[in-house]
């Protein structure tokens, strides 16, 4: 089918395709651990997601009420930990692969901009299967320093990978909807995502609250 109005999809990776809070706050609460510190409910690691791995981690290490000297080797055992224990419990959440495969079948071409580093969000998808879904994975390393979400230039990056032509963005964070307004795209936000704010203090375009809702979105926002 050619008549559905965006050639792009665009999707955050944590808090929008998947729920990845067990995992990221194990990796989190194995640093504390290893720190002396008291651990963390997943609700408040969750609440620290979005802005990469390390401010993630800065962020609950505050709220745990450790300064950030030693961060470095902190940040890197909890990489560690992630990596080796990556999908115990992430799953996509409801609906989210019936949206994707209407979306493939309607002629879009799906993407993924994320801040999470690049080889850990492959790590990701081939560790639950669902690499192939995807046109291109775009990482908050890919481009370089200064480069991630908020930056545009993820977003115009994956436009231009993705072969061109109109694009929306679905995200759960401000680093999301911020990346994709500046980018110049339609937003969407997932009122069920990693929220440290109110969904409708985003700015997006629209909120959706499940998957069912997503292509009727595009398509009003289209």
């Amino acid at each position: 089918m050619t008549d559905f109005p965006f050639a792009i999809v665009g999707f955050d990776l944590d808090g929008t395709l998947l729920d990845t809070s067990a995992d990221l706050a194990a990796a989190v609460n194995h640093t504390l651990d290893g720190a002396g510190c008291p651990r963390l409910a997943i609700d408040r690691v969750k609440a620290h997601i979005g802005g990469g791995a390390r401010r993630m981690l800065a962020l609950s290490f505050a709220e745990a009420g450790h300064d950030e000297a030693g961060l470095d080797a902190l940040y890197d055992r909890m990489l560690a930990f992630y990596a080796d224990n990556i999908a115990v419990e992430t799953r996509a959440f409801d609906g989210c692969l019936a949206a994707l495969d209407t979306l493939a079948r309607r002629g879009a071409r799906i993407a993924i901009v994320t801040n999470k580093a690049e080889h850990l969000a492959r790590k990701l998808l081939d560790t639950l299967g669902i690499s192939s879904r995807f046109a291109c994975v775009i990482g908050g390393d890919t481009l370089g320093p200064g480069n991630a979400k908020p930056s545009p230039a993820p977003i115009h990056e994956m436009i231009a990978r993705c072969g061109g032509g109109r694009a929306a963005f679905v995200g759960d964070s401000i680093y999301d909807i911020t990346a994709g307004r500046a980018a110049g795209v339609p937003t969407i936000a997932v009122s069920f995502g990693f929220l440290d704010r109110p969904v409708a203090d985003l700015g997006a375009d629209a909120v959706i609250d499940s998957y069912a809702d997503l292509v009727p979105t595009l398509e009003r926002l289209g």
